[in-house]
């Protein structure tokens, strides 16, 4: 499905050049930039709804210049994932699962409408180190997240195995952090994971959710009612929460946090931009060596 939408967003650009090149150039090339780099258009408006409906009292909000600069940067981040990593690169680094008897592993759950290779650079940082990885793809994409979890079950379960039976860290983005939950849940052994970081998860739903349609985004509705029901169950697992006053995502910021988790907020970073914060990359990391 990626691959096909960048397929047509440069079919269209080089459509566009073509029928406009000899009447006027700038057009044809302004309209082709147009195309390529509408999706920025989309992500000014998030921005600009996190300053007017996603408003959050426990929450310092963005200034002007923080949310420009969050767009900025996150215009140049998504490229990066969803028109490059995710639909032709998802299987250049492959799961690392050979024997390593005492080496806490992880296993990474991406977002929604995402795929394993979001996780590119976390497994090129990990490569050698010696510690399992899975990157899992959930699958089917507009499913129900609790079609999930055999996907994180049977994840978990391979990289304990190539662990010598050492629970790993669960490393998830978005959505992700709501499938680990529910796998939590679904699994009732708190002692299969040693800790869950989130990074700008919904936990309490989003206010973008309620223009999804399909199962997994209105389980991700705003104090939805799955995600209220997800609540009930208390995970004996530490959870660190990773969350931003930025996030064009999920907002408003607070419901990215979990009651009596280790919550982080790294203020004025976007919801992808996030998941690649060298602050997340060496918390991991330290539980890493710590364990």
């Amino acid at each position: 499905m990626q691959q096909a939408i960048v397929f047509a967003l440069f079919a269209g650009a080089v459509a566009w050049i073509a029928s406009h090149w000899e009447r006027s150039p700038a057009t044809a090339i302004v309209g082709a930039l147009a195309i390529v780099f509408g999706y920025s258009i989309f992500l000014a408006i998030e921005f600009v709804l996190i300053k007017t409906v996603g408003r959050d009292r426990d929450v310092p909000a963005p200034t002007w210049r923080e949310a420009t600069l969050a767009w900025l940067r996150e215009s140049g981040t998504t490229p990066r994932v969803f028109f490059w990593r995710q639909p032709f690169r998802w299987r250049a680094e492959p799961d690392q699962l050979a024997a390593a008897p005492g080496k806490r592993g992880v296993v990474f759950v991406h977002g929604f409408v995402c795929n394993r290779g979001l996780w590119n650079p976390w497994m090129r940082e990990l490569r050698g180190s010696g510690h399992p990885f899975v990157a899992v793809n959930l699958e089917p994409v507009f499913g129900s997240i609790e079609d999930y979890v055999p996907t994180i079950d049977n994840a978990v379960t391979r990289v304990t195995q190539a662990s010598g039976g050492t629970a790993p860290i669960v490393v998830c983005h978005s959505m992700g952090g709501l499938a680990a939950r529910a796998w939590l849940r679904a699994s009732g052994d708190a002692a299969r994971a040693h800790h869950v970081v989130t990074i700008a998860s919904p936990h309490r739903g989003t206010w973008l959710g309620h223009f999804g349609h399909a199962p997994n985004s209105r389980q991700m509705r705003l104090e939805g009612q799955w995600v209220t029901s997800l609540a009930q169950s208390l995970h004996a697992v530490p959870f660190t929460c990773w969350y931003s006053n930025c996030d064009n995502i999920v907002f408003p910021a607070s419901t990215a946090t979990l009651p009596g988790a280790d919550n982080r907020h790294l203020p004025g970073y976007a919801h992808v931009e996030l998941a690649f914060r060298p602050e997340v990359v060496a918390h991991v990391k330290q539980l890493l060596a710590s364990s």
